[in-house]
């Protein structure tokens, strides 16, 4: 690499600046909530970008991605080497290289803005093709190799101001105003007064303004509220699926079950009965659903299926009691969880890994992904699902309400457990529903439509948490609109920075 930047910055000054801009983001997340710092650590790294050459952007992001990444999703290593029967130097090692892959998305954007404008620096034009570039590779990363869309920018803001925008452009949408918001600081400390004046109005409107949007209201009621109970188990992973341990494992949850006499709806969390829907029908599901019928409450518990003529199991909810029987199919899998890909290939690593329950079908992605729980429809979500926005979209506007079946216990106690509750969080807020989230070792909620908390469980507890719901009817602008505008967005405004940048 040569000796110094265009800029005068040195290689490795800035490479360390990169990797600490990285980390120095990761606290705007859950559970740190330090959200200035989500504009802070990309202005940094625009900074940097504007000083670089391509080789050196290129480097700098991917820096910037390891020091996010690394630590903010290390928490994978848990279930690979407690369940994946690799050892903990190889999960380890999985993991980094699952790290330093991902970087990549953070690489490419400085890069390639700097590959289409080489010879900007603090212009606006630069900064903004990064950040719109950036926006685009975030968005990238939710889709390749099926999605894995963990600590996008936009989730940070859950309890900022920029949260009043995430019912109009969802949260990729705040994450591009976030970038923004990071271009202005870049030019309010470099630029000329002119540009600073106008790069700080351009930062005040944006910010006010979603103060502004927190004000309004985009959903009605549609009914009377609903009186709910959420049951967090809290079976550790590793004794959940021990065949002495089902018996136990049912007399618990009938036990708090039928405990709440009052609630309209009682939800379990994801695969709470550790069997198949055949083996506990007859002893324990017909029997539980007289019960609740009798009560007139509904049950959604988390239960694996199987399907004799097409040979295949689904990672199911299903609803007993008032209302009848029905269940949702998970249908976005998490590969190498829940299925194989390329199983034809990797069918050694298979049997080396022995990942219980990792053999699922996808369910059915024609039909919506709604029950009906206690007269309402509801738009349901089985743990990694309510990280995709336009998946928990595809239900609304008929779902009155939300419900995310989760177990975080994959991963112990660890950061996944806040990041995974403040995606919950932000899948509320984008469809202005309540969403009742259950989890077998927490973190259990029952989520506001604007994002906020209106009852939590602790975590790694055995508890009933109680609380009611109103069911909603309408649709935010983001649930009518979805991702396709902002990006369509981005792209065109790339294509018109290059051709404006390259005319001068």
């Amino acid at each position: 690499m040569p000796s110094a930047s265009p800029g005068g910055l040195s290689p490795r000054l800035a490479a360390l600046l990169a990797f600490g801009a990285g980390v120095l983001t990761l606290f705007a997340f859950a559970p740190f909530g330090l959200y200035p710092l989500a504009v802070a650590g990309p202005a940094l790294l625009l900074w940097i970008w504007s000083r670089s050459s391509a080789r050196q952007a290129l480097l700098a992001g991917w820096l910037f991605g390891v020091g996010l990444l690394g630590p903010g999703v290390s928490w994978l290593h848990i279930s690979i080497d407690q369940f994946g029967n690799v050892g903990t130097p190889l999960a380890i090692l999985i993991t980094l290289l699952f790290v330093l892959l991902l970087a990549l998305f953070y690489a490419l954007p400085g890069w390639l803005a700097r590959r289409l404008l080489p010879q900007a620096e603090d212009r606006p034009s630069f900064l903004l093709l990064a950040a719109l570039l950036w926006l685009l590779a975030e968005w990238s990363r939710g889709w390749f190799l099926t999605g894995f869309p963990w600590l996008s920018l936009g989730y940070s803001q859950i309890d900022s101001p920029l949260a009043g925008w995430g019912p109009v452009i969802g949260v990729h949408g705040i994450g591009l105003l976030l970038l923004v918001s990071a271009v202005s600081l870049v030019l309010l400390v470099t630029g000329p007064w002119s540009r600073r004046l106008a790069a700080g109005l351009l930062l005040l409107s944006i910010w006010l303004g979603g103060y502004a949007l927190q004000q309004v209201n985009w959903v009605v009621p549609a009914g009377p509220s609903l009186r709910v109970s959420i049951v967090q188990g809290n079976i550790a992973q590793a004794e959940k699926w021990k065949p002495a341990n089902l018996r136990p494992t049912l007399a618990m949850y009938r036990r708090l079950t039928l405990a709440q006499r009052e609630a309209d709806l009682v939800i379990w969390p994801e695969t709470a009965v550790p069997s198949f829907v055949g083996r506990v029908d007859a002893s324990f599901l017909r029997p539980l659903q007289r019960q609740l019928e009798e009560r007139d409450t509904t049950l959604l518990l988390g239960i694996a299926e199987w399907d004799r003529d097409r040979g295949q199991y689904y990672n199911s909810m299903l609803a007993l009691g008032s209302g009848g029987r029905a269940s949702y199919r998970k249908r976005h899998l998490v590969p190498f969880g829940e299925y194989m890909p390329l199983k034809a290939w990797l069918r050694p690593l298979i049997d080396w890994l022995q990942i219980p329950m990792s053999d699922f079908a996808p369910g059915d992605r024609s039909r919506p992904p709604l029950l009906t729980l206690a007269g309402y429809p509801a738009g349901i979500s089985i743990c990694y699902e309510d990280a995709f926005g336009d998946e928990v979209a595809a239900g609304l506007p008929t779902a009155a309400f939300l419900v995310n079946a989760s177990n975080d216990a994959w991963f112990g106690d660890s950061l996944a457990l806040p990041q995974h509750l403040q995606i919950a969080r932000m899948r509320a807020l984008e469809s202005g529903r309540f969403l009742l989230r259950a989890t077998n070792t927490g973190i259990s909620a029952i989520i506001d439509p604007d994002g906020g908390l209106a009852a939590v469980a602790p975590a790694f507890r055995r508890t009933v948490l109680d609380g009611r719901v109103l069911p909603l009817a309408g649709r935010t602008p983001y649930v009518r609109i979805g991702d396709w505008p902002l990006l369509l967005l981005a792209l065109a405004g790339s294509g018109l920075l290059v051709w404006s940048g390259r005319r001068r």
